[in-house]
């Protein structure tokens, strides 16, 4: 590390966090202009309250993320905001904020929360411009590269999604020119195709309990409402698998590629049919809450509900080209998994020095001021 390119300063000599504006959710017009909570985007106004670039934290609620917003934006006020990034780099800011762990700076209260004022006096060390502007450029590298990959797996669902809405929706499947339909009590399906309730072809189990300091770590996903909500070295279920809500986010529907744990805020699938054909098909359905004190998924009225059970050879048709997308999808995760490995080992490291960059052949752009 080249020392003389480094100096010692508080946060607030860096950059100056403000607090978020209140938007009332009646208040709200959809627009072009993301509204960001301490917990990211949360929807979108016509209005932009604060001119991008910015950076965004919690400032209460969900703490410790932050976000890099490239454009105009409305901060809610459960954040804190830089929009003043006093000559530094706006996106080698976000990294250094990520590296200070204000989620561990909450104290006591009962509602968890960051004093801003107490944050600008953190002691920090940044380096010249030039410098900030190549630690930006290695990392947000990273980062376009996961961005790229998370397009093309939602690509990849969105394909497979749609050909089911084509096959089992539109009823434009493999030759459906030359199949009859009939009648039934969802309308005219191709005949030989049934109409069976949900009951009759699946059955929705109970996670098990699962306190977030009796999770162990390791590589299985834990499952609540959700979806994934940490990780654990023991699976309830052998994937792959289906997870539906019951209580919170009721009937979202997650699929698990590995085996998982589902906690008792989620109801697991088994079923002689094919799960992957489930999956998609599962996602059309109106579960409703019951009416109890705290709502839930009513588990009869789910398996009350009907649907179309189509002929065995068509879904093992579908179910090769959902399989083949999936298979395709994974291996962009696990790219992601790795890159987000690598960029998390590096983002330390470049932030405090310990890695000498100055020798490293990348041009900095004329426009790296603020």
């Amino acid at each position: 590390m080249n020392e003389t390119n480094w100096e010692n300063c508080s946060l607030g000599d860096a950059v100056n966090l403000k607090r978020g504006y209140d938007l009332p959710e009646r208040e709200r017009v959809e627009g072009k202009y993301p509204i960001i909570s301490s917990s990211g985007v949360t929807g979108s106004h016509n209005v932009a309250m604060v001119k991008g670039p910015g950076v965004i934290t919690g400032r209460y609620g969900t703490l410790g993320q932050v976000f890099y917003v490239p454009g105009d934006f409305w901060p809610l006020n459960t954040s804190l905001y830089v929009q003043d990034f006093k000559g530094n780099h706006p996106l080698f800011i976000c990294y250094l904020l990520k590296t200070l762990n204000f989620g561990q700076r909450s104290g006591a209260a009962a509602v968890p929360g960051v004093n801003r004022n107490a944050l600008h006096l953190l002691w920090i060390r940044k380096p010249d411009l030039s410098t900030q502007w190549k630690i930006a450029a290695i990392l947000s590298a990273y980062d376009d590269l996961i961005a790229n990959n998370l397009r093309r797996i939602k690509i990849l669902e969105e394909m497979a999604q749609n050909l089911y809405h084509e096959w089992f929706v539109k009823f434009r499947f493999p030759g459906h020119q030359h199949s009859r339909f009939v009648d039934s009590s969802l309308g005219r399906i191709p005949a030989g195709w049934e109409v069976k309730r949900l009951g009759e072809i699946l059955e929705l189990n109970y996670g098990k309990a699962l306190k977030q300091e009796d999770r162990r770590g390791g590589n299985v996903p834990v499952y609540g409402s959700s979806g994934v909500i940490g990780y654990h070295d023991e699976p309830l279920v052998n994937g792959p698998g289906i997870v539906i809500g019951r209580k919170g986010n009721v009937g979202s529907v997650f699929w698990s590629e590995e085996s998982f744990y589902t906690i008792d805020t989620a109801y697991f699938v088994t079923s002689k049919m094919p799960l992957r054909f489930l999956f998609y098909d599962l996602q059309t359905k109106n579960f409703l809450n019951n009416d109890a004190a705290v709502p839930g998924l009513n588990r009869n009225q789910a398996y009350s509900l009907e649907t179309v059970k189509p002929l065995e050879k068509i879904i093992i048709q579908f179910c090769q080209f959902a399989d083949d997308f999936e298979k395709q999808a994974k291996i962009f995760r696990q790219k992601n998994t790795t890159l987000r490995r690598t960029r998390d080992l590096l983002l330390p490291k470049l932030i405090f020095g310990e890695v000498d960059i100055s020798a490293l052949d990348i041009t900095v752009s004329e426009e790296v001021n603020a």
